[in-house]
């Protein structure tokens, strides 16, 4: 999709669990053409859909006509209050109900109905704000944290082991004759940054893990078992090109469908070199995907991928464990003693079938988005045949290296790959990983199409296709920089698919032949395994084909917005009802699908650039009169860089929010990481709605948790 968190594919999909979780600081929505703060009628913008932007001469106009009239129901000391939020909100009013009626007032109905609010004296000093202390004891940890949502918080970045601290060993020791563990001599153990404190190889370490159960077995297979016993796996070949390229049959995403490889029509860089974060559109042909009980792919939909290992990454790991070369593609019979793995969402049962180690490895194991747990540490240091790496190992899975383990699991991400380098005289066999790791799983993207729109395109010669917007997540490593899983497997299929219609165009100017784009890239057969999406996705559940919807996405998440715009512009009715607002990191290089939004783009769409571009160029002294003495002496014009947010232009375009989310069938969508701009955006909500409503915080609060519960604000973000 646009959608998609590689390392953590469990969170990939949700909406804020609750409006105001946090503190809120109060931000007033500012007053321009399209936000006005003291007009609390949900009113269509003037002007079809265009979001407009006022110039500073007439927002200066403005607030000084308003500054001069009837004052702003809420004071300027909401701006600094702080406010604390309790989760409760069974007793709050039904926000719902404070919807502003679809009649005009007038404004003297309002303004009666506020109270004199008393003036801040601008003269007066504003004293200091004494400390407060929020935790002092037990007590007040547990009236924070509430319900438990706040230590469920903590425990995803921790093992649940306990305080890491409770039996930490000193940081050195003075004991006559002490002497320290030896530290493996390799990058792969310093780049771990391992505090080992006083640890020897004579220190007692309590509470380790136990050894953990092995709970898959490999045994031999003769060919003609395999034929007869398992005559789905004469399907499927073992050899290393096809298990690179073909899941196995046992994966099935949803029984009794197949996962389903599906060629690459057309893939493409959608940023410009340069950018941060390389992000790549694809063509998927969809034209023999088999029936499945009348559902279709649709507008807003997603598609799961499930994306191999990296090859090379495979072959170093056998490399490190020391498996032959003639037993990494011999089919074996895999025994296991029940639960899903290694299929995706089967029925958990005891399993026998045939498979090979590479292919267990390449499709069924994460062996790179998870961190590493103390099962796989006890296991690792079972067999290390050094003894400063077992005891090491140990150290990590023990009550003394409680810290150790948790800033592992907190820091840099650790793969499988990496301990093995770490450690390398540990060297344990593939079916014992097989019960320490966790399963590999699908990797959910939206479709950044109306799929129906996009099989009626010109020259398709009725192929169908579906498309998404993948932007590569990485991380740092060892040795480098590592790609995600899903986004890694992408990267690969379209630089291969764009280095060969770069070849194909080079060959065709120096031989002035005619070049057709996506042959040469389509000849090399590059398959993607996935399925349809089965889940209930918000966004093409909530999806409406008229009413008005502000569409706020950040990155790649304006990907899945493109279908529905593509979709509502085809009714002539419905193309001013519809505004964009999309974030991006610098319009020069990050800018997504541009032009491809229909003719009406630049009227519906706003884009909020996050990093710092052109500087806005300030004099601080009044401009001199040309040939005059002061001319020469002027000071050197200073320039203020501001890097604006989508929050930001949120606030700005409040009355297109306000009008929309009280409208009939209103949407507001949200798409992007939860992290930034998804709280971010959850708060600029809040204040417009206290401005516009008006209302208090919990009221506020309250309204937004009920329109996501009526269907009409909409968030996925991950």
């Amino acid at each position: 999709m646009a959608l998609s968190h590689d390392e953590k594919p469990s969170s990939r999909r949700h909406s804020f669990s609750s409006f105001g979780a946090r503190h809120h600081r109060h931000q007033p929505i500012p007053t321009s053409e399209s936000s006005h703060p003291d007009n609390h009628i949900p009113t269509e913008p003037v002007g079809g859909g265009e979001l407009r932007m006022s110039s500073p001469s007439k927002l200066q106009k403005m607030s000084c006509a308003l500054s001069t009239s009837a004052s702003s129901p809420r004071s300027s000391g909401d701006s600094i209050a702080v406010y604390a939020v309790d989760d409760d909100t069974s007793d709050s009013t039904d926000a719902a109900s404070l919807t502003p009626l679809s009649e005009p007032q007038e404004m003297g109905e309002w303004t009666d109905k506020i109270e004199d609010l008393p003036q801040l004296n601008p003269e007066r000093s504003r004293p200091r704000r004494a400390s407060t202390t929020f935790v002092s004891n037990a007590e007040d940890i547990k009236r924070i944290l509430g319900d438990g949502f706040g230590t469920k918080f903590v425990q995803k970045m921790c093992c649940g082991g306990g305080c890491c601290m409770l039996e930490a060993m000193p940081t050195h020791s003075a004991k006559p004759g002490f002497k320290a563990v030896s530290r493996p001599d390799n990058d792969a153990f310093r780049f771990l940054n391992l505090n080992l404190g006083a640890l020897a190889l004579d220190t007692c370490l309590t509470k380790t893990v136990e050894l953990p159960e092995q709970k898959a077995t490999f045994e031999p297979v003769r060919r003609q078992s395999i034929t007869e016993k398992f005559p789905l796996e004469t399907r499927h070949e073992h050899t290393e090109n096809a298990i690179n390229a073909y899941p196995p049959t046992y994966m099935k995403p949803h029984p009794p469908y197949d996962i389903f490889s599906a060629p690459v029509y057309g893939a493409r860089e959608l940023t410009k070199p340069g950018a941060e974060k390389r992000t790549f559109h694809f063509d998927i042909d969809v034209t023999d995907y088999p029936e499945e009980g009348g559902v279709d792919f649709k507008v807003g939909g997603a598609v799961g991928v499930c994306p191999p290992s990296d090859p090379a990454v495979v072959e170093d790991i056998l490399n490190q464990l020391g498996v032959p070369r003639f037993q990494r593609d011999k089919p074996v019979r895999l025994c296991t003693t029940g639960g899903r793995w290694p299929t995706i969402w089967g029925e958990e049962e005891a399993r026998e079938l045939v498979t090979t180690r590479r292919e267990i490895l390449t499709w069924t194991v994460d062996i790179s988005s998870t961190a590493p747990t103390k099962p796989l540490f006890r296991l690792l240091a079972e067999h290390a045949e050094e003894p400063n790496e077992k005891q090491i190992l140990l150290f990590l899975c023990s009550a003394q290296g409680q810290a150790a383990f948790c800033d592992l699991r907190t820091g840099p991400h650790i793969t499988l790959q990496q301990l093995l380098h770490a450690f390398p005289s540990s060297k344990p066999p593939v079916e014992a990983l097989c019960g320490v790791l966790t399963q590999l799983m699908p990797r959910f993207y939206s479709l950044s199409n109306d799929p129906h729109i996009s099989s009626a395109r010109e020259g398709l010669a009725d192929r169908r296709l579906i498309e998404v917007a993948v932007t590569i997540h990485t991380t740092p490593a060892y040795d480098g920089q590592r790609s995600g899983v899903g986004s890694g497997f992408l990267e690969r299929i379209a630089s291969k698919f764009i280095e060969a219609e770069q070849k194909a165009e080079a060959e065709a100017k120096a031989t002035s032949a005619v070049y057709q784009t996506g042959v040469a890239g389509r000849a090399l057969d590059l398959r993607i395994p996935m399925f349809r999406g089965l889940m209930a996705n918000p966004l093409s559940r909530e999806f409406a084909s008229n009413g008005p919807m502000v569409l706020i996405g950040a990155g790649v998440g304006m990907a899945p917005f493109r279908g529905f715009i593509l979709n509502r512009l085809k009714n002539a009715q419905c193309a001013n009802k519809i505004w964009l607002i999309q974030g991006i990191r610098d319009r020069k290089y990050d800018e997504l699908y541009v032009g491809e939004l229909g003719e009406h783009e630049g009227d519906i769409k706003r884009v909020v650039q996050s990093r710092v571009t052109e500087p806005v160029k300030a004099m601080e002294v009044e401009t001199p009169v040309s040939g005059s003495d002061t001319e020469q002496n002027a000071p050197e014009i200073s320039e203020k860089k501001v890097s604006k947010y989508v929050q930001d232009e949120l606030r700005q375009q409040a009355d297109v929010v306000w009008f929309a989310i009280n409208a009939i069938d209103g949407r507001i969508f949200v798409c992007g990481s939860t992290k930034g701009m998804g709280e971010g955006v959850e708060s600029a909500l809040i204040d417009i709605a206290m401005d516009k409503g008006p209302m208090d915080l919990e009221t506020a609060r309250q309204f937004w948790v009920n329109k996501r519960e009526q269907g009409q604000y909409i968030a996925e973000t991950w």
